[in-house]
């Protein structure tokens, strides 16, 4: 959903509050009640709900692990395509060059900006958060996982 709120390097990071701060803490919670029940009551069942707990809860961790790795791939993809578009020549050589981290980071620069700052992560290997601190006009991304 988007939102209102102009975002920057300072406030770009994203919670999702129903997951966050209602699923994972439930699931957690309830995962370490079940242990501490496996420890005052043990026997066959109070195994069988650790377990099945500990199940449920790597599921859901895994299920957002892949959207975000889904998410890294178009990134990756929306960017290259976007770099071949706005670098000038003898630039668009070396745009595989650029790492994944590198890529996620350059698509918050706007169009006039990101092919000084391409050059930049080339030659200089700036790290994800340094080519982010660097972006002057942020572009927001409000529709990330």
């Amino acid at each position: 959903m988007a939102d209102p709120t102009p975002q920057n390097f300072a406030n770009h990071t994203r919670f999702d509050p129903p997951f966050h701060f209602f699923i994972v803490p439930v699931l957690a919670l309830g995962w370490l009640v079940s242990v501490y029940w496996l420890l005052r009551h043990p026997g066959l069942h109070s195994v069988a709900i650790v377990v099945f707990l500990a199940a449920v809860v790597g599921g859901i961790v895994k299920g957002r692990m892949y959207a975000i790795k889904v998410q890294t791939r178009v990134i990756r993809l929306e960017e290259r395509l976007r770099l071949a578009l706005l670098l000038p020549e003898n630039l668009r050589s070396q745009v595989m060059k650029l790492s994944e981290s590198q890529l996620v980071a350059l698509r918050f620069a706007s169009d006039a900006e990101v092919p000084a700052l391409a050059q930049r992560a080339l030659t200089e290997n700036l790290s994800n958060k340094e080519i982010k601190q660097a972006v002057k006009n942020w572009r927001p991304d409000y529709w990330r996982v």
